[in-house]
């Protein structure tokens, strides 16, 4: 849709391997309009990830996009886009907070130098100016003392407070879209809470799309306004935060549901969903969860499309409901 910050049709990233193909993320669509949150959920190895990097263009040998996949940003395909322009968009016009901090940080120099580099890197300003905005976006994500911490090395700092100086730097050039890769994750509750605050304010107030990725339904609960759920690089479910979350529509997801810990499951074993994610390189034919799936039919055994059973809610399963 032309409306939107990002689109992305039948995205293939596949890992050519001496063991085999891995299909990564294996035909994904969504679109992510200006001032949406969008969240990816999914257990570890289900694609969530390799999606944010495809966005980027941040995926290495021997893995690659394969030719038919489409990742418009605006008015430009990103798949066929020149490496230099690549490089201009990455940073600034999309921003990507990394669940590791370090990968953003380097250990070696100060934090002032990194965040002045990264301004400077797209903007022509001062480093007196370029100082002034990396002193504000340290604020913004709550670090006290914002002039001590520029003068620190990421070495001096804990892994909460690494994290949010590399959320600070994302949000530099304020961009059209944010990648966030589960960048909460090593943070406190309260702290969690400010930085979803400030990526939500940011969001409404300036137009910024933001895809975040996790395996944490608490999060996305208070923070997307839709949900796409992977399930072995695939999405197997999406729609409207509220429908997916209190009328779930595919076996996964309710599982993923079920197994959150809450006050009504006190006293009592957590629910779980049995088994393993299966092998992305030995994939089942058809539904790729029906080993682990408890209604599951001689059906599963061919490759359910993704279809609308509700006005705006999508599942990709034969007994969806």
């Amino acid at each position: 849709m032309s409306s939107a910050a990002l689109s992305v049709r039948n995205l293939r990233t596949h890992f050519f391997t001496k063991e085999g193909v891995a299909r990564a993320v294996d035909g994904v669509d969504f679109d992510v309009a200006p001032g949406e949150v969008l969240g990816i959920v999914g257990e570890s190895g289900s694609g969530k990830t390799v999606t944010g990097f495809s966005i980027l263009g941040l995926i290495d040998p021997p893995g690659r996009i394969v030719e038919g996949s489409s990742i418009r940003f605006g008015a430009e395909e990103l798949t066929t886009v020149a490496p230099e322009r690549l490089r201009a968009i990455r940073g600034s016009e999309i921003a990507m907070i990394f669940q590791d901090p370090m990968m953003t940080l380097n250990p070696v120099l100060r934090v002032d130098t990194q965040m002045i580099e990264a301004v400077q890197a797209h903007m022509k300003v001062s480093r007196a100016d370029a100082l002034a905005r990396s002193r504000a976006a340290l604020v913004q994500v709550g670090i006290a003392s914002p002039d001590e911490r520029l003068r620190a090395y990421p070495h001096q700092f804990s892994g909460g407070m690494r994290q949010r100086v590399a959320i600070a730097i994302a949000l530099l050039h304020k961009p059209k879209l944010i990648v966030a890769d589960e960048p909460t994750t090593a943070l406190d509750v309260t702290i969690q809470g400010q930085i979803l605050f400030e990526m939500q304010r940011l969001c409404r107030d300036s137009g910024t799309a933001l895809i975040w990725i996790t395996h944490d339904l608490a999060v996305v609960a208070g923070l997307a306004d839709h949900i796409a759920v992977m399930y072995a690089g695939r999405i197997v479910e999406t729609g409207r935060t509220a429908d997916i979350l209190e009328r779930p529509l595919h076996p996964y997801t309710k599982g993923l549901i079920g197994s959150v810990p809450s006050q009504n499951t006190r006293g009592h074993a957590l629910a779980q969903i049995p088994g393993m994610t299966p092998s992305l390189l030995k994939l089942p034919p058809g539904c790729s969860f029906k080993s682990r799936c408890p209604i599951a039919i001689d059906q599963c055994n061919a490759m359910p499309e993704l279809l609308e059973h509700r006005p705006g809610h999508w599942a990709r399963c034969w007994r969806a409901g």
